[in-house]
């Protein structure tokens, strides 16, 4: 309605302001033709009477002429009609109106015509010289009072206001009523079904019937709506490919991992598979008898849980699941992966450890995939010290705010920052390192998903990783994870 509003206040205005022009225009022109109009019957009338004044007085005498003068004031009823003397001489009754500066012209035969103002109207004085016998300069003076035409024209005023005022009245009506009707309500529709489409609701379509650009618009919106709406569905459909292909890529790079933990895990279960195997073959053949069967029974049953513990583990790693988000102790994911990894640390001659007394710091997370993340950067680590070394994992709390790229206000943080001894990377490779199957490892130790994935699951978190790393002194990969309930 604020459009329509401001459309009909403007036509209004304009229209008020062309009336009021025109008639203050047509007001001043009647009044100056009224003036005019008096000022030439007071020409003609003063040369007339002037003109018979002279020959009077040439005839029959000076009384006479006066007598003439008096007789034509007594029969004009709108003009007042006076015999004034221009010289010092002259009395009260035949003195002039005009001062005498103005009547300078007059004593040189030439008519003046002056306005004076009263209170009441204003006068309109005409002087007329007439030329007369005898050293004294006579005139006729008309003078006539302006009233009438100022109560015709204030008349005029008050006609020329009520027109004015019933035009802009009823072009204020029909301008807000058109308004109303083609402006207000549709831009009414179209601002709802706007707000509409801003919370996501693109079912409903709009029945604008007007063949003009608000109705073109409309038509345009219900047919963005139709863009939109095949366009959520691609997206969804595509999301749902890409969430997919994300699930298979991770399931693959934690089967890659497994591939490279068999090795530590065959060393580990070497050796609990020899205990089991003598301690059998004892039993078998009786070397041992009394309380020593049940002895080493006991053995092999310990050594056999042993094996299976780290089957289980192993399993529990590679097997998919699907995301479940809930509060995990942090200590809990670093002391699972340690126990997974350490076979594969000591093959590599590579110790792992936890700095000072790890606190317990709780996130709201998939604790299957943060294990996923924390093995595929520990790995990683492993494989960057290939003459061995130490690697460090580290727990702590801390304020901070996410990256540029990333947004969002400063807030309580955990950091899960792992620390190994390599030999650190240069910056042209810190810029690749969380690109897809991007790798500097030989052909085929690498698929170049590890850190990528690991990357990928910290961000669906709600964090980052931070990677600090100069050549010759190892790198630091920093897991930034907001802090949850403890």
């Amino acid at each position: 309605m604020k459009l329509a509003r401001k459309l009909t206040l403007a036509l209004v205005f304009g229209v008020f302001l062309v009336l009021a022009l025109s008639a203050y225009v047509q007001v001043r022109r009647e009044s100056k033709t009224f003036e005019n109009d008096v000022q030439r019957d007071h020409h003609a009338m003063g040369r007339a009477l002037a003109a018979a004044i002279t020959g009077v007085w040439r005839t029959e005498g000076p009384a006479r002429a006066l007598r003439l003068v008096e007789d034509a004031n007594e029969r004009e009823r709108q003009v007042d009609l006076r015999w004034v003397w221009l010289d010092a001489q002259a009395d009260d009754a035949h003195r002039p109106r005009l001062a005498p500066e103005l009547l300078v012209p007059v004593s040189r035969g030439q008519a003046v015509v002056h306005r004076l103002p009263r209170e009441d109207a204003d006068v309109l004085v005409t002087c007329v010289p007439v030329p007369v016998t005898g050293d004294r300069v006579g005139a006729l003076e008309l003078s006539e009072s302006l009233a009438g035409a100022r109560r015709t024209i204030h008349g005029m005023i008050l006609n020329t206001a009520v027109t004015t005022a019933a035009l802009t009245l009823v072009c204020g009506l029909l301008a807000t009523s058109l308004g109303v009707g083609l402006v207000g309500r549709p831009m009414r529709t179209l601002i709802d079904q706007a707000r509409r489409i801003g919370a996501g609701d693109l079912s409903r379509r709009l029945s604008l019937r007007q063949e003009d650009e608000i109705g073109e618009l409309g038509r345009e919106m219900d047919a963005m709506c139709d863009r939109l709406a095949a366009a959520n569905r691609k997206l969804e459909s595509e999301a749902t490919a890409r969430l997919a292909a994300l699930q298979q890529l991770r399931h693959a790079e934690r089967l890659a991992t497994v591939g490279k933990l068999a090795s530590g895990i065959a060393h580990e279960l070497g050796a609990p598979l020899q205990i089991i195997a003598g301690r059998a073959r004892m039993l078998v053949d009786g070397d041992v008898t009394g309380d020593e069967v049940p002895a080493n029974g006991q053995i092999i049953l310990e050594q056999s849980q042993r094996m299976t513990q780290i089957i289980r583990q192993l399993l529990d790693f590679a097997r998919r699941r699907s995301a479940e988000k809930q509060e995990t102790p942090l200590r809990s994911v670093i002391h699972s992966t340690f126990v997974m990894l350490r076979p594969l640390a000591e093959k590599q001659g590579v110790t792992m450890v936890q700095e000072g007394d790890t606190p317990e710091l709780v996130v709201h997370a998939d604790a299957d995939q943060l294990q996923q993340a924390l093995t595929n950067v520990v790995v990683n680590a492993i494989q960057a010290m290939p003459s061995g070394g130490t690697l460090t994992v580290g727990l702590r709390a801390e304020r901070a705010s996410p990256p540029a790229d990333q947004g969002g206000a400063e807030a309580e943080y955990v950091a899960l920052s792992v620390r190994d001894e390599g030999q650190g990377m240069p910056a042209d490779v810190l810029e690749h390192i969380f690109e897809p199957f991007f790798t500097t490892k030989p052909v085929g130790e690498g698929t170049g998903l590890g850190l990528s994935v690991a990357y990928g699951i910290i961000k669906e978190h709600g964090g980052w990783i931070h990677v600090d790393s100069r050549v010759g002194s190892g790198s630091r990969f920093t897991m930034m994870l907001p802090r949850g309930n403890s």
